[in-house]
């Protein structure tokens, strides 16, 4: 039996819990697990839904064979091993959080995985680091290059400022 052909993913992760440390944690887990990582300029913001620190958020693309079920499975083990505790409901503070924005050109609305996440149509900061270095890759569903949906998208009430990632 053949292995499956890889497929490009993006994730998003972000931190604003000793944020540094964790984002240069997951980067170092994500390459070590997954290989070659294309990794998009950091960013930080204000929390958005809540009063928090400010968080650091970028973009991560990587080639994978796993399921997204898997794939998802894996991210979420690389979470805990940075402290992250999901009993907590709605939007809050955390260690790190690593979304899978999309797997190919996959659509799914199931009840535990929706893809690709609205989140990318949403938030400048999952949006921008996308169109940064996927600019030419189209969105699955609207069809439009993430390069074009930022050009047009309104982040006028959504402040964020490019920042270097300190270990």
């Amino acid at each position: 039996m053949t292995e499956p052909d890889p497929v490009q993913v993006w994730l998003s992760l972000g931190s604003n819990i000793e944020p540094h440390r964790h984002i240069s944690g997951a980067l170092r887990d994500l390459e070590q697990e997954f290989g070659r990582l294309t990794i998009s300029p950091v960013y930080e913001s204000v929390a958005v839904g809540f009063s928090g620190e400010n968080f650091l958020n970028l973009v991560v693309g990587l080639e994978t064979v796993l399921s997204p079920r898997a794939l998802t499975d894996r991210l979420r083990k690389i979470e805990a091993r940075h402290g992250r505790q999901r009993d907590a409901k709605g939007f809050n503070s955390r260690t790190l959080d690593i979304d899978l924005l999309t797997y190919a050109n996959l659509i799914t609305d199931g009840e535990t995985l929706k893809l690709p996440r609205g989140e990318i149509l949403e938030y400048a900061f999952v949006l921008r680091p996308l169109a940064e270095v996927a600019g030419d890759q189209r969105h699955p569903v609207s069809g439009l290059t993430y390069r074009e949906l930022w050009e047009t998208f309104d982040g006028s009430a959504q402040n964020l400022w490019r920042v270097e990632l300190e270990e």
